[in-house]
């Protein structure tokens, strides 16, 4: 399949033949040493400058400003930024000057390139890499966006959502505070590791495919194992799993898991995501939520130095002891109705009321979940824990110790969206089978995200699982809120997309038909106009200039278009 190049494109490829022609490999395979980065040279050589008087670094070329035998560079590694200096009578000391004047004067900016020398600072104050030598790395062939910026202002950023998260690699490069969110993220999942790792609780590893999937309420991608012939599940969950390795005798174990599930995308949400579970022997919601405060606050302490953290337009405060709520208390708090001895139809009546959409899949326990979603859960900015859930809603959770239709769980609600779900876990397995069955009657009703009969989970229940507190936590939602992103594909380095379709180019006889005289239409394909949709977006002005910037490269032997017809073109 032919490559369709850009004018820029065309360009790198003509340099990357002439390197190789002079013998420069632009992708060498040797080993190139480095001893420093951007930031130890900015934070000591300040301080001490006689430091970094041989060192050996490498980069990507963000900027170029060449002045004839002399050139300054702007490289950037995976810590920021620095000038390099280059003199081409140091580069090239014998009468041969061909490396500065065909090789380094011809870099083009997303080149990589290693340099040895020394670190000096410039008559104008900026710390920067004086070259004796460089070496190319790795030759770029495409074009960076340029991002300008003039007195503290950026102008052209490489903004655009789409873009940036189906090229992550290129957002990574030109937005360097996006690699910060990122090192967050993976901060904040060693905080956790490191806290867990100090109870004593062991990290552990289970399956992703699963023969049957459990643990939570949702839809499952479906897959196909050829050799033994049979239909396999991506986990929607672990927690089966690591409860059988409870009743296996450990007393508590953890596993940050890749979980997917097949429903709708947001903001808030992508199908494949991040969570750790972890389930401790001999414990219970309550104790669970002492832990969850703790954890969550050292997560604040250790990412920020602080427990006070900004989140779009709230301030939001992780410092032990958080609001805790029962989920009637917190529906009678904010609506003013007490729902607790309400029946399905009264409870069904009061949720259209207050702008939920019912329909006849949804038993007593959903539409309290629903009333509580509806109601509530986006006015909880501040970390809360809402606990005590209907039992219709908890089919894994053990009923509660003193109230008739609920169950010893619990969800953390922070800045408007749940970040956590814990359980006492139910151990009962008589009761569990029932739950079960009770779940297979709502798949009857029409509930595709109710769950599955897991007849071997049951049968490790049957050998006797210890009383235990259960817990499973968003890591994406989590990290959304630590790095302050307002969508959740801010903190996946590569979020699920859809397709790109492309459009198909209008036909020539399209663009006569719309005013286009036979020769330009050339032109206007190599301006990349390729429909009369992207032709009537255009904008007139502009589009007269470029043409005439074509109408001079491709030689064309015709008269000048004019505005007037272009905007007949338009229209």
């Amino acid at each position: 399949m032919a490559i369709e190049l850009s004018e820029q494109e065309i360009i790198r490829r003509k340099k990357l033949e002439e390197l190789i022609q002079l013998g420069v490999n632009p992708y060498p395979a040797e080993l190139y040493e480095i001893n420093v980065n951007t930031q130890e040279i900015h934070e000591n050589f300040p301080k001490d400058n006689t430091l970094y008087q041989d060192i050996s670094f490498a980069g990507r070329i963000m900027s170029q400003r060449i002045m004839g035998a002399v050139a300054f560079y702007e490289l950037q590694d995976a810590y920021g930024k620095i000038q390099i200096y280059a003199k081409r009578d140091e580069l090239c000391p014998d009468e041969d000057k061909t490396m500065y004047n065909s090789v380094f004067k011809k870099l083009d900016i997303g080149d990589i390139i290693g340099v040895k020398g020394f670190v000096f600072t410039t008559q104008m104050g900026e710390t920067s890499i004086h070259v004796k030598e460089f070496t190319l790395l790795s030759k770029s062939l495409r074009p960076l966006p340029i991002v300008k910026e003039k007195d503290g202002t950026v102008y052209d950023a490489f903004q655009d959502p789409e873009q940036r998260y189906r090229q992550r690699y290129l957002d990574l490069i030109v937005n360097p505070h996006v690699r910060d969110t990122f090192v967050k993220r993976t901060q904040l999942t060693n905080s956790m590791r490191n806290f867990l790792n100090e109870k004593g609780y062991l990290e552990v590893e289970t399956p992703i495919l699963q023969p049957l999937y459990g643990g939570a309420a949702a839809r499952p991608f479906k897959t196909h194992h050829n050799t033994l012939d049979m239909t396999l599940f991506l986990r929607i969950a672990n927690e089966l799993y690591l409860k059988k390795l409870i009743v296996g005798g450990y007393d508590g174990v953890y596993e940050f898991s890749k979980d997917f599930r097949n429903e709708g995308m947001s903001r808030f949400h992508n199908p494949e995501f991040t969570q750790m579970e972890l389930y401790v022997a001999y414990k219970d919601y309550f104790w669970m939520m002492d832990l969850v405060e703790e954890m969550v606050e050292r997560v604040a302490l250790d990412l920020h130095g602080k427990t006070e953290i900004q989140v779009g337009d709230n301030l939001v405060d992780f410092k032990r002891p958080w609001k805790r709520y029962t989920m009637y208390e917190a529906i009678e708090h904010f609506t003013g109705t007490d729902i607790s001895n309400m029946s399905e139809e009264e409870m069904a009546a009061f949720a259209r009321s207050v702008g939920v959409e019912v329909d006849a899949t949804m038993g007593k326990g959903k539409l309290i979940d629903e009333i509580f979603g509806e109601t509530c859960e986006a006015k909880l900015i501040q970390p809360t824990f809402i606990y005590d859930y209907p039992i219709e809603t908890s089919p894994l959770t053990k009923k509660h110790r003193s109230v008739p239709g609920l169950t010893e769980r619990f969800e953390a609600v922070c800045n408007g969206k749940e970040i956590c779900n814990a359980y006492s876990e139910l151990n009962d397995p008589i009761d569990q089978r029932k739950r079960f069955e009770d779940q297979l009657e709502l798949g009857k009703r029409g509930d595709d995200e109710s769950m599955v009969l897991d007849e071997d989970f049951l049968r490790a229940l049957e050998f006797g699982m210890p009383p235990t507190a259960g817990l499973g936590i968003g890591i994406d939602r989590l990290s959304m809120i630590m790095t302050n992103s307002p969508s959740i594909q801010d903190v996946l380095f590569f979020p699920q997309m859809r397709p790109i379709k492309k459009a198909e180019a209008s036909t020539d006889e399209e663009f006569k038909a719309a005013g286009v005289p036979e020769a330009w239409i050339p032109a206007l394909r190599k301006l990349n106009i390729q429909t009369i949709d992207s032709l009537k977006e255009a904008n007139p002005n502009k589009l007269l200039n470029d043409l005439g910037g074509m109408r001079k490269k491709l030689k064309m032997d015709v008269p000048a278009v004019q505005l007037e017809e272009i905007k007949n073109w338009i229209q």
